[in-house]
């Protein structure tokens, strides 16, 4: 994947509008399928056994829809569903610092855009889930889908997604300006937000400013919270989905006010 695959790729754009750069394209893909790999070993190791909220947490390194949608069926199978939002919440918690870990690795400039926003939403989750976990209640089994991120198969499917959705975001770049940005982040962070995260990444500041780009990674990280909130309203029983989406709302509230305090960075 990292010794073979990229001398073979032409390091240059090679569409009209400068968005699709082959080597760029898998290199991404390798480096967010290996902190994805982070949570896969995490769970395998823990396992459904040894702990739902631990395997939550893990689990949201590979994928925090995921997390949710299994969490959302097993409160239909719970009298309880209190301590699996709290571990919905802490899930989602954990997703926030695996988005900025991501920002880091490929433009560490990039966080102080969305870095205090972020932070504020990742703790307001994780202080809400932790207080839903404390005191006594059932712990439910949690079988935390555990499908390899480093497989050929899921590696060429994230490119592929990431290849139309890098190319997408140029064009509309170019014709629409930022507002073509933050369009295209809208649409691919209800699917994937890695994607969109990454897509808004490679444009690069030499074609949109910083601001512009951590506005684009903030939304879809809001589109893809809400997304889940809607995963779990639609999945699971009304209560387990009503107080994740409160918490979103409210997560998500606090994370606005931050950054309309602060301003563009």
């Amino acid at each position: 994947m990292t010794a073979v695959i990229p001398p073979i790729l032409p390091d240059e754009t090679i569409d009209p509008w400068g968005g699709l750069n082959p080597w760029k394209v898998w290199f991404f893909t390798v480096l967010t399928a290996s902190l994805s790999f982070l949570g896969y070993i995490s769970v395998r190791i823990v396992g459904a056994r040894r702990g739902f909220v631990l395997s939550a947490i893990g689990g949201s390194l590979v994928s925090s829809t995921a997390v949710t949608m299994v969490l959302a069926r097993t409160a239909k199978l719970s009298d309880d569903s209190r301590p699996l939002v709290g571990a919905a919440a802490l899930g989602a918690a954990v997703s926030v610092p695996r988005v900025m870990g991501l920002v880091l690795l490929i433009d560490p400039a990039a966080i102080m855009a969305i870095g205090p926003p972020a932070a504020t939403a990742a703790v307001m989750l994780a202080g809400c889930g932790l207080t839903l976990l404390h005191g006594p209640h059932d712990r439910p089994l949690l079988d935390v889908p555990a499908s390899n991120p480093l497989e050929l198969g899921p590696l060429l499917v994230f490119a592929t997604i990431f290849a139309v959705a890098a190319t997408g975001s140029a064009a509309l770049v170019s014709h629409f300006g930022n507002s073509g940005l933050l369009a295209t982040a809208a649409l691919t962070g209800a699917a994937d937000v890695d994607v969109a995260v990454l897509a808004a990444l490679q444009m690069g500041r030499d074609a949109l400013p910083l601001d512009v780009i951590g506005k684009a990674i903030l939304m879809a990280m809001a589109k893809n919270a809400l997304c889940r909130a809607g995963i779990a309203t639609v999945l699971g029983p009304s209560s387990f989905g009503a107080p994740l989406v409160a918490l979103t709302i409210v997560a998500g509230s606090a994370a606005f006010a931050v950054y309309a305090a602060l301003g563009p960075a």
